[in-house]
């Protein structure tokens, strides 16, 4: 809460009805801050919520840089020619069979701390350190970064030389709260991205909503269904297009046969020109680390996207199943020596993650034969020296039963092994998604995009569509599946007001002081001032969880200073899951950010302008419809801008 220094309660509100004070609980309160002191205007009515259109600049280039749990990548575009999406060809190092368009994000600091590589030449690198070497540097894998390269882009542009030329990209999950985007975007500035005077340059993109508008682009021959695809051994199987069965309904669709030449000419893919008004579709984004569920519903004639229902998803990604390994290593040799083992030898455990991770890739429901993953020569030897046997003997005496010990010197493990490593997070994944369908919001919903690095896998593919088919719903893979949210981001970036309509995660406020009402607000919130009975602690709603907010819609509120020349207002917020709470105090509520005005000395003086004291206006408009909150401000006496910012970090 905010304190107000002690003053006259009757001047803190103007222009509207007495019964009503939206300031901050006094002194008096348990939870004020001294430091804080202001005085809120009573808001007027607010006007009806006003939704302008982003203001585009002129960027030559937009950079995306899709930062996963398991891989990373950037892509990017020239406004000349926005169609077209440049990669990153091949990165340095990579395994064999696998797309180097993505670096692992792992991280190599020096035993001295300072940065020494990224990706795979970081890996690589720590994995050819000596064993007792390796463990004074510091490795970092499966985390979220940011990286910063621009040289490729100056290769292909030459002219390309004023650095705000470029709009960035980052990609976050969609379930990711404003704490987690706001520090993307200081690590961004950190990294001398782009500066904070300049922070349109930088977008955050949500990685579900970044695949929904690529996959809004692609055509029919781009797209596989998976109730038409043929079993697999860990590939995407037959490159069918889709049946569409939305054209069965073609006339019935489409408003007419030119609405759908004008969306395809608009570069809305086939399969969305064939789709009515108003259809809707989930996209669900399986990573590294996460599952990122959103809900859109396309709207005609321009092909603007609405978020049905707020992100939902959860911890259920490709990690999962290596950590399932790593249990399963540890059921065998024990839980003591796989721990001391990836402390002592580090890069030896990072060889034997890889080896894995090659096995993790080719593994499908449909395989009958064994797996087998190499162990490097230090686990065995290392094993033998901690345990006084060999780790055959291992495999012998433990409980798992269905792996074993090769002649190769491998680990031999079985398809239903390998399908139980999977089974938790594939299940995890399909428990999510049918709870989004099961909302009411969601009803009607006929198609599902399956996007994301995790996606890939035929395991989950196959469970799935064996989960959802049923439900009569179609399960479509995006044939660049690894990389929908990487080339949706670009596009993102070229036009960010194409998701037109957001839904509130949660509901945010401030608290403020009420007009008290016997029998309707808790004797205990009942604060006498100067003989006016108040009600404190009141949850003043900006927006409510789930309410629909259009892009570039405001909520306003003005507040003036409670002091003469005072330079900075302190504005704490609130929010909480729950669209009815009524008091800051309530179960749920929490404080979760401080909107700051920064204020500069009024004309001819701290008493300047005519203004009686405590009486100067700054009127500020926040805006929740985007993939961040933003927030901008006015002094009313001068019609000047004033610095206005939301802090999410700062609790």
């Amino acid at each position: 809460m905010l304190a107000v220094p002690e003053m006259d309660l009757q001047g803190l509100y103007i222009g509207s009805s007495p019964q009503r004070s939206p300031v901050p609980s006094p002194p008096a309160s348990p939870r004020t801050q001294e430091s804080c002191g202001i005085a809120p205007l009573t808001p007027s009515q607010s006007p009806k919520p006003e939704a302008r259109g982003p203001q585009q600049a002129p960027f030559s280039v937009v950079v995306a840089i899709d930062f996963g749990t398991t891989s990373s990548g950037y892509a990017f575009s020239f406004a000349s020619d926005p169609e077209a999406i440049h990669m990153m060809r091949k990165w340095e190092g990579g395994d064999p069979g696998v797309a180097h368009q993505k670096t692992p994000t792992c991280l190599l600091l020096t035993p001295e701390g300072a940065f020494h590589s990224f990706g795979y030449t970081a890996r690589d690198y720590y994995h050819d350190l000596d064993p007792e070497e390796a463990r004074d540097w510091l490795y970092f894998e499966k985390f979220k970064m940011k990286i910063h390269s621009t040289t490729e882009l100056r290769e292909q542009c030459p002219s390309l030389l004023e650095e705000d030329s470029v709009r960035w990209v980052l990609t976050v999950p969609a379930i990711w709260k404003q704490p987690a985007k706001q520090f993307m975007r200081e690590a961004a500035y950190l990294a001398g991205l782009v500066s904070r005077e300049d922070a349109e340059q930088l977008l955050i993109a949500l990685e579900p909503e970044a695949a929904s508008v690529y996959c809004r682009k692609l055509r029919l021959h781009q797209l596989v269904d998976l109730s038409s695809r043929a079993p697999g051994r860990g590939c995407l199987g037959e490159r069918r297009s889709i049946d569409s069965s939305f054209r069965q309904a073609r006339e019935q669709l489409r408003r007419s046969r030119h609405s759908r030449t004008f969306l395809v000419e608009s570069g809305v893919g086939e399969l969305w020109a064939d789709m009515q008004a108003g259809d809707r579709y989930v996209v669900a984004d399986c990573g590294g680390g996460t599952v990122d569920l959103t809900v859109h519903q396309l709207e005609q004639p321009h092909g603007t996207l609405k978020e049905l229902y707020k992100a939902s998803g959860g911890p259920c990604g490709a990690v999962g199943v290596d950590l399932a390994f790593e249990q399963l290593l540890g059921r065998i040799f024990g839980e003591d020596f796989i721990t001391t083992f990836k402390r002592q030898r580090p890069a030896a455990w990072v060889d034997l993650t890889i080896a894995f991770e090659a096995r993790k890739r080719t593994a499908g429901p449909h395989r009958t034969g064994a797996v087998n993953i190499s162990l490097p020569f230090s686990f065995i030897d290392f094993y033998r020296k901690q345990g006084g046997h060999n780790v055959e003997t291992a495999l012998r005496k433990s409980s798992v039963n269905f792996v074993k010990w090769s002649s190769h010197g491998m680990l031999r493990m079985s398809c239903e092994a390998m399908n139980e490593l999977f089974q938790p997070t594939v299940s995890g994944i399909i428990q999510h998604i049918e709870a989004l369908l099961d909302r009411p919001e969601v009803q009607g919903v006929k198609l599902l995009f399956l996007v994301g690095g995790f996606a890939e896998s035929a395991m989950l593919q196959h469970a799935v569509q064996a989960a959802l088919g049923t439900r009569g719903l179609r399960v479509v893979v995006p044939h660049d599946v690894a990389l929908t949210i990487l080339k949706g981001a670009v596009l993102f970036g070229q036009a960010p007001g194409v998701v037109r309509v957001r839904r509130s995660p949660l509901t945010y406020g401030v608290g403020v002081l009420n007009r008290f009402v016997a029998g309707v607000h808790p004797p205990d919130k009942l604060l006498v001032r100067d003989g006016r009975r108040w009600c404190t602690d009141v949850f003043e709603r900006f927006v409510a969880a789930e309410q629909s907010v259009a892009l570039g819609e405001e909520v306003r509120r003005s507040y003036c200073p409670a002091r003469p020349g005072q330079r900075r207002v302190l504005i704490n917020l609130y929010c909480c899951a729950a669209e009815d709470a009524r008091f800051i105090t309530d179960p749920g509520v929490r404080k979760c950010g401080a909107l700051s005005l920064e204020l500069e000395p009024a004309e001819g003086g701290p008493d300047a302008a005519g203004a009686p004291p405590g009486r100067r206006e700054i009127r500020a408009a926040m805006q929740f419809g985007d993939t961040e909150i933003k927030v901008t401000a006015i002094d009313v006496n001068t019609n000047r801008s004033v610095r206005a910012a939301i802090d999410f970090l700062s609790n």
